[in-house]
């Protein structure tokens, strides 16, 4: 019986596998970074043990000090979580060879599916349908497009697209790097690349009695830089021949390697309806919650029974519905999808769907983690409900703090190709991205008139605000990629406001502000924390892609005038650290539009600044392992 499990891993998985604990009577171990030592999952187990520094290099990857921790505090099983070690056979002998309980498969499952290139041969002696490899040297422009893959990647890092013949040397290159810093294994692979595939994906269970459980398909087509955005069980759309051939694959492919616990095979299905094998993780995944649903199951206490030798039964229960999970991010999809920074003041959801999230209100977000917030997952009995429950909840949400793609997921869920299940594929952020992420100001004025007004409410209440007859009350905001200056005034007749001639206002106050805005009874939420305000209302009806929040700056009366830039100045995007400069690049260099100059990293992925167009390079202050906050002057490029 296992009394004490240290979960090696943070955040939202941790928190996750300690809720089933608790249920189950079992005491938790937490570990942490000093970034992380304030933590929600540091506060929910019953202890924790520090692991001193930041990087997850010296901390979350250091299997030596899992393991130290673990006998510390008493613990007699690890559970991996996903990501950093959960993968790592050395880590999982380590904490067997200590003797502890390790929850998940053997380590020669994990040995045999760790390389994707020994996988793949595997697989195709199990007789698992895959992709041959492609000789980098012998390639030709027929064989085009290419995809890059790291052999000891996961979570899209080490992956490349190549569209062009010359581009292939210098992507082998940069995907060996990224690889080499993230898994600490440049090996990299190539294969064809499946334009318009669909990402379908098997979640199996295997006991040590022989019994393998393969839970029906999930669809994770909807991927950004080769990670999942949005997924969903069962996978729509498959006829049942393709839906056979999956699972049949996938538990060959268990069987081939002798896995025991949870894990997911994975396949790329082309438009001719052929399936690939991808990959097969060897752990639990972000998005089981939407099999836990649609199966009524707890897969993680599921995986406790397994580790301690008991057999699943014969065959699994019955599917039941749809359920589809959003991963809430804390990124800019407009922007390159740069991670964003911060304290997360608020993050609150409507009653009626399922919150997995590793932070809480109050949090601060940081750059040594994956921006992952939270992930929110609707179940209905059809898909159709399920994805409309979703979208409303997500809508409703009460997000205060950095940026994040919520607007995105509402309007990704609501898109024609994703309600039409013969349309996914894994280009759709690339094909949509733009409309997906274009602001809609028209209905931000509104939302930045009822800040004003609560905000004079709310001075008022301190002596602070008088109406003056004579003249408007007027203030500014910065928001929804414009500046939006509200004057009003506040007399016996009510609210007379410039540029607004159809708005009453029926109810002030300093959080909330009711207005008829066209005839239409409107409710804002108004939210303030220091000179940035939050203002929600409910969905618009009629307009299912408007914003249902806006995120506004107030601004001084008086801007400071000093507060400027050297022209062609490139300030850092996001708090990270430079990873490395272009080679040979120095000061006075000739440089071209677009042209890389160096890489930050920041939050588990790497983000390439490019010259904004062509010049000469005046300046070049940073260098290779430099920390830098946002705003630090990373180049300047001279036209």
């Amino acid at each position: 019986m296992i009394r004490s499990v240290l979960v090696a891993n943070r955040g939202e998985i941790a928190r996750r596998v300690f809720r089933t604990c608790r249920e189950l009577g079992i005491s938790t171990v937490a570990v942490h970074s000093d970034a992380d030592a304030g933590a929600p999952h540091v506060r929910e187990a019953d202890t924790a043990v520090r692991l001193p520094g930041d990087a997850p290099a010296d901390t979350y990857l250091r299997a030596d000090l899992l393991v130290r921790a673990a006998l510390a505090a008493g613990a007699d099983a690890v559970h991996p979580g996903y990501g950093f070690l959960s993968e790592n056979p050395g880590f999982a002998t380590a904490v067997t060879d200590a003797g502890l309980a390790w929850i998940g498969p053997p380590p020669a499952a994990i040995e045999a599916m760790a390389s994707k290139t020994r996988a793949k041969e595997l697989m195709a002696d199990a007789g698992v349908p895959l992709l041959a490899p492609v000789d980098p040297g012998q390639v030709t422009a027929a064989e085009l497009p290419l995809l890059v893959k790291a052999a000891a990647g996961g979570g899209g890092r080490g992956m490349r697209v190549v569209t062009e013949l010359d581009a292939l040397e210098a992507e082998l290159k940069a995907a060996a790097a990224e690889a080499a810093a993230a898994f600490g294994d440049g090996e990299v692979f190539v294969e064809p690349y499946v334009v318009g595939g669909r990402h379908i994906e098997v979640q199996i269970l295997a006991d040590g009695h022989g019994t393998v459980w393969t839970l029906g398909t999930r669809d994770c087509s909807l991927q950004r830089r080769h990670q999942k955005v949005i997924e969903e069980a069962p996978a729509p759309g498959l006829s049942e021949e393709l839906r056979t051939t999956l699972l049949d694959a996938a538990e060959r492919a268990a069987r081939a390697i002798g896995y025991r616990g949870a894990g997911t095979v994975e396949f790329l299905v082309g438009r001719t309806g052929r399936a690939y094998f991808l990959e097969m993780n060897t752990r639990l995944q972000v998005e089981h919650p939407v099999t836990e649903a649609v199966y009524r199951l707890d897969l993680v206490a599921l995986q406790l029974s397994i580790a301690e030798g008991h057999p699943l039964d014969a065959a699994p229960p019955r599917a039941h519905g749809h359920a589809v999970e959003a991963r809430l991010y804390a990124e800019d999809p407009a922007v390159g999808w740069q991670p964003q920074t911060g304290t997360l003041h608020r993050l609150a959801l409507p009653d009626g769907v399922r919150l997995d999230s590793g932070v809480t209100d109050g949090d601060t977000i940081g750059v040594h983690y994956d921006p992952m917030l939270a992930k929110v997952i609707a179940w209905a009995p059809s898909r159709d409900e399920a994805v409309r429950k979703l979208a409303g909840a997500l809508e409703r949400a009460r997000i205060h703090g950095p940026v994040t793609n919520r607007d995105l997921l509402v309007r990704s869920l609501r898109h024609p190709e994703f309600t039409d299940p013969a349309t996914l594929d894994t280009g759709f952020y690339d094909r949509h991205l733009t409309e997906l992420t274009t602001h809609d100001a028209d209905g931000a004025p509104v939302f930045a008139l009822a800040a004003a007004l609560a905000d004079a409410h709310g001075r008022s209440r301190f002596g602070g605000f008088r109406n003056v007859p004579s003249g408007p009350q007027t203030k500014t905001y910065a928001g929804a990629g414009t500046e939006h200056t509200i004057r009003y005034r506040l007399g016996r007749d009510g609210l007379r406001a410039e540029g607004f001639p159809g708005v009453r206002l029926l109810t002030l106050g300093p959080d909330e502000v009711v207005l008829e805005v066209d005839g239409l009874r409107r409710h804002f939420a108004v939210s303030r924390y220091g000179d940035r305000v939050h203002v929600d209302a409910p969905p618009t009806p009629g307009a299912p892609t408007t914003p249902t929040s806006h995120t506004f700056t107030a601004l001084p009366r008086f801007p400071d005038p000093t507060a400027r830039t050297e022209p062609g100045s490139l300030l850092a995007p996001m708090p990270g650290t430079v990873v490395r400069i272009a080679e040979g690049l120095t000061e006075g260099d000739r440089v071209q539009a677009g042209q890389p100059l160096l890489w930050l990293e920041a939050m588990k992925m790497e983000h390439k600044i490019t010259a904004p167009a062509a010049g000469t390079l005046t300046s070049l202050p940073v260098h290779p392992g430099q920390q830098v906050e946002v705003g630090t002057l990373l180049a300047v490029v001279t036209d």
